[in-house]
């Protein structure tokens, strides 16, 4: 580990990508694991898990829509996407939709300003979104798993 991360706080991150990975989301037990794996406080595990809006801290439906909301995304019509998205799924941002197939989360940031109004499904960016583009990606992704979808 020392080769790769030259502190055990450096390690932090990608041990809670693959704890994700594997459990689908992060919980107590998790940063417990975690911080006792890399020999660090579990308040430092707790804080870059709250941070990080890529990682789940509740159950997710099948599929995750993080739409980004920042300053870019916004100036390039985020606000009437999520609006559009709320409409279709009968969901607000944070809620699953009854059948468990959506959640919609709201987020601060997604570093694709490059390709606003940016959506990231999974674990797959969408950008330059209209309306449109956003019917086609649902319909795409109804009834298929996320593995399939990324």
């Amino acid at each position: 580990m020392r080769t790769r991360y030259p502190t055990s706080r450096s390690a932090i991150m990608p041990a809670l990508e693959l704890a994700q990975q594997k459990y689908g989301q992060l919980e107590g037990l998790t940063y417990q694991a975690v911080s006792e794996l890399l020999d660090v406080p579990e308040i430092w595990v707790f804080e870059v898990a709250s941070f990080y809006s890529l990682f789940d801290r509740a159950q997710t439906g099948l599929h995750h829509l993080r739409l980004c909301t920042n300053l870019s995304c916004m100036l390039r019509g985020s606000d009437a996407l999520m609006q559009h998205l709320q409409d279709r799924l009968a969901i607000k941002s944070g809620e699953t939709t009854s059948d468990g197939s959506f959640t919609l989360t709201a987020v601060e940031c997604l570093g694709a300003c490059e390709m606003a109004p940016a959506l990231m499904v999974d674990a797959r960016y969408h950008g330059d979104l209209t309306t449109d583009k956003l019917d086609g990606l649902l319909a795409s992704l109804a009834g298929r798993p996320a593995k399939e979808a990324t």
